[in-house]
């Protein structure tokens, strides 16, 4: 089913004059912009949290980076 609808949107899509298409992506392109941001966002956040309750480690050896990786 899902794909059915996915399948006509492309095809309305498709059957819009140019300016909408242009104007559509132009949309698109913001809104996917938007929710990168929140992504970080919501990625900083839980770092910010992460670092005050002592849950965070740094280290400029590259052993000891690879080490920390893999415990994960």
């Amino acid at each position: 089913m899902e794909f059915e609808r996915y399948d006509a949107l492309i095809e309305n899509i498709k059957s819009l004059p140019l300016s909408e298409k242009e104007e559509l992506k132009s949309l698109i392109e913001k809104y996917i912009i938007e929710e990168r941001r929140n992504e970080i966002e919501a990625h900083y956040k839980k770092s910010l949290s992460e670092l005050k309750k002592g849950k965070l480690q740094f280290s400029s050896d590259i052993k000891e980076l690879k080490d920390m990786l893999e415990q994960e």
